[in-house]
């Protein structure tokens, strides 16, 4: 599965965005698992939101729910986040990743696929 993510940009406190993820390969992106992760400059890569393949369930990091919604249009084979009311802190490089599995994970490592990110500005 290829990955490619684009929606990024720069936006005001408040604001929204919505980031895409493009998928190829032979692959369904209804079968695997989806995530969002983010990396600020100097900060690890952390968990935004993930989607489990098959059910589809959803889970947020705390900072991410009631802000962030992830869906997936499998028709489009597109992974969506959209970002709403973003604070400065929001600033980071967000990127599109899948499992091989459908089971849902928080942790990067257990993602096997990635995209090359997108970046996201958001000013005060």
């Amino acid at each position: 599965v290829q990955l490619v993510e684009s929606g990024g940009g720069l936006v005001q406190a408040g604001g929204s965005l919505r980031l895409s993820c493009a998928a190829s390969g032979r692959t369904s992106i209804s079968t695997i698992a989806m995530g969002w992760f983010r990396q600020a400059p100097g900060k690890e890569r952390e968990f935004v939101a993930g989607l489990r393949g098959i059910s589809g369930n959803t889970e947020y990091a705390d900072y991410a729910s009631g802000r962030f919604t992830i869906s997936r249009d499998n028709a489009k084979r597109t992974v969506y986040l959209e970002m709403n009311s973003l604070k400065p802190e929001d600033t980071a490089v967000y990127y599109c990743a899948g499992r091989a599995v459908f089971g849902l994970s928080r942790i990067d490592g257990d993602y096997f696929y990635w995209g090359q990110g997108t970046q996201v500005t958001v000013s005060s």
